[in-house]
């Protein structure tokens, strides 16, 4: 049996100051649109990971990431036009075009997110281009319950804003879970 990972081991990678995080935010963004223009009528899964706090990266959460781009792409294998990865310190991404209606697609993602522990871990955004606007398909536009915060369980993103519980707090709750994987 390996030892438990702990915050120190998780946690263990460069840091990243707002402004980059910023950047990298929009410029997902500008991918986003760009690969939706390309392969007009496919849907774009953006695979992120949901890490708080300046670290984004270090080699634990590099191989979580690794591990459920892994799951994706063999689940979509036969329904991928175009797949792509990209590192930088504000953290990992994934592209992936898919023949797969949003919906069918964000299903299958929610599938994923739930078979392991990490994948609580993960955003992954399905979207779509209509009408030259990109649309999002959440969870809750198909009867799933919103994603739950790591630690109290109420919605993750009412949690998020309010900034409700601590980095330090949080990152336990991903040690934790990343244990349990």
């Amino acid at each position: 049996m390996s030892k438990p990972l702990s915050s120190q081991t998780v946690f263990d990678g460069p840091q990243v100051g707002l402004e980059d995080m910023m950047a990298a935010r929009e410029e997902r963004s500008f991918r986003q649109r760009a690969l939706l223009e390309k392969y007009q009528g496919k849907t774009l899964l953006c695979t992120t990971m949901n890490i708080p706090g300046p670290i984004k990266t270090s080699p634990v959460l590099n191989q979580a990431f690794e591990e459920i781009v892994t799951d994706i792409r063999h689940q979509l294998n036969k329904d991928t036009v175009f797949n792509h990865l990209l590192m930088s310190d504000a953290g990992w991404e994934h592209y992936l075009i898919s023949s797969l209606s949003p919906e069918t697609l964000k299903r299958k993602m929610i599938d994923i997110e739930t078979a392991k522990p990490i994948g609580r871990l993960m955003d992954l955004d399905v979207l779509s281009l209509k009408d030259g606007c990109i649309q999002p398909i959440s969870r809750q536009d198909l009867g799933f319950p919103a994603r739950q915060c790591y630690i109290c369980h109420e919605n993750a993103k009412v949690c998020g804003r309010s900034r409700k519980h601590s980095i330090e707090e949080m990152r336990l709750a991903i040690v934790n879970l990343l244990n349990q994987n």
